[in-house]
């Protein structure tokens, strides 16, 4: 393997590991504020034990994100110290702004929740919450606006040395694509946290404890959840795609398996990728929707690979298409049971539909590969491109790091994110054992209201 491959593989396993952290507590810090104003409006010590117990989840969560996050900000100038030098300023502004909002006010106002409610007002302890959210919330979105750029570069200028520099901070900031990605990513995190919390709620009523907390996280994870995965399908996800395929050809047509320049292009639900034949195996093809979908129009003409340069096509291109199958054909099943869920819930029905609870619960896995194959989409779709029509990642990485340098270290990552991932496995699974309640409270002195 060559050392750029395995630059690629290590930073694909840190970030990819990583972002299992931050789906789920930019998720839920929405969520915990829902919990958390219920409470403040109705005066229920129950919601707030709710938004509490949820508190301490999103703690621990924390803790592994930020430690899983810090090696990336390194790997940059190990790994990546080409694309850094030349790109660091641009993409140094947004990510020193990104730790300014994660460790300092996301962090600070997170300790407060967590250990300052016997402190403060009702009032105070529920805008703890909400700054929490603010600081998650505020910290993705310069993550996000240092990937748009290199997605769709913009506001920039470049010096004689080959030096990036920003133009204008405003519009690096308000970049179009930035804006897209931002809210799609969002609404993302959203399904991720209300599978979560609605498959706590059922497991608690399957396993008959803490049911009126059950109930509370079902109605809170199914209501986030309907309407979380229908806007990640429109409108974020279709602007998104069309600006996508605005521009970049490239991504959509390896994503959608469209070989071929075609008038009224349909969209393939099955087939496999076949880059020799330069067409899709055993294809099940709705016709003219990807024409539809893209402008409007099942007449419209969509540019295929055909009309692209063999070297300016996607790396890995099956690898592309089968994460963009997976991650739409999951964003389909999701909004099907979560439509039906809250079909239940709105007939009363969902707390005693077994078959339901249990769909729910072996479906939290699900939203987490969602994302991930998201992010595998957006960063193979941009290859072979680390700057967007600017860079080639084959001039980014870090040519003085040996491929056996760089697989050495990356085998240790993996023995230790393992390591990690275990050890938060078990701390929340003890937080869910522990339930909502302190020790001092029997569940049976909570009753669902």
């Amino acid at each position: 393997m060559t050392a750029e491959l395995i630059h690629r593989l290590h930073f694909a396993f840190t970030v990819t590991f990583h972002y299992l952290f931050p789906q789920l507590t930019m998720g839920l810090a929405l969520l915990i504020v829902v919990l958390k104003s219920v409470a403040l409006k109705t005066g229920s010590e129950q919601w707030n034990r709710a938004a509490r117990f949820w508190g301490r989840v999103f703690g621990i969560n924390f803790v592994f994100g930020v430690v899983t996050g810090i090696p990336m900000e390194f790997e940059f100038g190990t790994n990546w110290s080409k694309f850094s030098e030349l790109s660091g300023g641009v993409i140094g502004q947004p990510l020193a702004m990104e730790g300014v909002f994660s460790f300092f006010l996301e962090s600070a106002f997170l300790g407060l929740f967590l250990y300052g409610e016997k402190r403060l007002s009702k009032t105070m302890h529920w805008f703890s919450a909400f700054m929490v959210f603010v600081g998650s919330w505020i910290s993705g979105f310069f993550i996000i606006v240092t990937d748009a750029w290199m997605q769709h570069p913009v506001a920039y200028d470049r010096l004689p040395n080959g030096q990036f520099q920003v133009l204008s901070f405003w519009q690096l900031l308000l970049n179009p694509w930035a804006l897209l990605q931002y809210a799609h990513n969002m609404t993302g995190a959203v399904v991720t946290a209300s599978f979560v919390m609605a498959a706590v709620g059922a497991f608690y009523l399957l396993d008959k404890r803490y049911e009126a907390f059950g109930r509370i996280f079902l109605k809170v994870g199914v209501t986030a959840g309907v309407i979380s995965t229908i806007l990640i399908i429109f409108p974020t996800g279709d602007l998104h795609g069309k600006y996508v395929a605005r521009n970049q050809p490239a991504a959509i047509a390896a994503m959608e398996g469209l070989f071929k320049t075609e008038t009224g292009a349909g969209v393939v639900l099955v087939g496999q990728p076949n880059e020799e034949t330069g067409q899709i195996d055993n294809p099940i093809v709705v016709n003219d929707l990807l024409s539809f979908l893209i402008y409007g129009t099942t007449k419209a003409e969509v540019k295929g690979l055909d009309q692209i340069p063999r070297d300016q096509w996607p790396t890995a291109l099956p690898l592309l298409y089968y994460a963009y199958h997976i991650m739409a054909g999951l964003g389909t099943y999701f909004t099907a049971l979560m439509l039906l869920a809250a079909f239940l819930l709105w007939r009363g029905q969902i707390y005693n539909t077994r078959w339901m609870l249990w769909l729910l619960l072996i479906s939290f896995p699900l939203p987490y590969i969602a994302n991930t194959a998201g992010w595998m989409t957006a960063e193979i779709g941009r290859q072979p491109w680390i700057i967007y029509g600017l860079m080639r990642t084959s001039e980014g990485f870090s040519h003085t790091v040996s491929a056996g340098n760089g697989l050495f270290t990356l085998i240790g990552f993996m023995g230790l994110y393992l390591l990690l991932g275990l050890l938060f496995t078990v701390l929340v699974y003890r937080e869910i054992s522990h339930g909502p309640l302190s020790e001092a409270t029997a569940p049976e002195s909570v009753h669902a209201h």
